[in-house]
């Protein structure tokens, strides 16, 4: 798809330091469905999904200002590690100033080739943000090579529209920007076909929350 605008405004440094204040909370209540409960909750609900405990280690991919990353070092306290990875140098610096953790670490790194051995985690976590990864099913894979057996893996990303014939035009007019919408069994398929159990999945607006235990 290449590296269009959606990818480069999330590289800009103008957006950092008011994504976590604005630019997310409005984008996040339009993206699902103005579910004003859920997007006030979805960092609890995360961590609920990823099943996480302390000592646990944990991955966040595209973790942006790490907003989710903090979270899940607060769940694995005080012995875990989360560890947040992203291609924006604003976007970490960011996370670095504003959600630090002494359980928390922030690295700069590809989603889709990242620097981590197989099963390196006991938690892989991707929220919104592989509508913006221009080879997301790269992405994806990557987070089941370096998910441990046995492990939980939660995402949350875009869907398609339900409506066929919206489906053409929301195609056209998100393709400009460098956003995909997916859909709705294209990762709870490859899931349940790479052997995962327990995959659930909820559709909030235009967005699908998927969750799963990676085979033992």
């Amino acid at each position: 798809m290449g590296d269009r605008w959606a990818q480069r405004l999330m590289r800009n440094p103008l957006l950092a330091p008011v994504y976590e204040k604005a630019y997310r909370p409005l984008l996040g209540w339009a993206f699902m469905g103005f579910d004003l409960d859920h997007l006030r909750n979805e960092r609890s609900l995360t961590v609920r999904a990823l099943h996480l405990r302390p000592g646990d280690t944990v991955l966040d991919v595209a973790c942006g200002p790490g907003l989710f990353t903090r979270a899940f070092a607060r769940a694995v306290a005080p012995s875990g590690l989360a560890v947040g990875i992203d291609m924006s140098a604003p976007m970490l610096e960011r996370a670095r100033t504003t959600n630090a953790h002494e359980r928390a670490a922030y690295l700069f790194g590809d989603a889709t080739n990242q620097p981590f051995p197989d099963d390196a985690f006991d938690a892989v976590n991707c929220y919104a943000a592989l509508y913006l990864i221009p080879d997301p099913f790269a992405a994806f894979e990557e987070m089941l090579r370096v998910l441990r057996p046995g492990g939980r893996i939660s995402l949350m990303t875009s869907r398609e529209s339900p409506y066929r014939l919206v489906r053409p035009v929301q195609s056209r007019v998100l393709g400009v920007t460098g956003l995909r919408m997916f859909h709705a069994d294209d990762f709870t398929g490859r899931l349940r076909g790479a052997g995962f159990t327990e995959v659930t999945q909820e559709l909030h607006g235009v967005a699908q929350y998927v969750s799963a235990t990676a085979p033992s």
